[in-house]
């Protein structure tokens, strides 16, 4: 199921991107013959009317309508065992590779600023209720 997935996300690359050579259409169509007949028919009906047919999971949310996915959901994309759909959007649902993640790039912690040593706060001297 994983390399269906690999499959159709490439072609949505292919899809969406700005560039339309003869390349680009013969990889489209190799892709889409690839591809199982009812899960290349839901992802063309929502390319048909704009919509992204695949959407990566990203901490536990789909990143096509940003709603959470169900630790179910995710279990079943985890072992792959079968092609999963968003319940709200109906994007089919990819999770990325450990290894595909990008690495967020080594930044230096913040260092603390220099403050002067906080001063006690003095009390009010209020009169005495008459």
């Amino acid at each position: 199921m994983h390399t269906i997935l690999q499959n159709l996300l490439k072609l949505q690359a292919l899809d969406f991107g700005e560039a339309t050579t003869k390349t680009t259409e013969a990889q489209a169509a190799e892709l889409r013959s690839s591809i199982p007949a009812p899960i290349i028919g839901h992802y063309e009906r929502l390319r048909v009317r704009g919509k992204k047919g695949i959407a990566l999971v990203r901490n536990q949310v789909c990143t096509g309508c940003h709603m959470r996915v169900p630790i179910g959901q995710i279990s079943m994309l985890m072992r792959g065992e079968d092609v999963q759909l968003c319940e709200t959007c109906g994007r089919y649902l990819y999770l990325p590779a450990a290894t595909e993640v990008e690495a967020p790039s080594q930044v230096e912690p913040p260092k603390p600023a220099a403050k002067a040593p906080a001063k006690p706060r003095k009390r009010r001297v209020t009169a005495p209720a008459v």
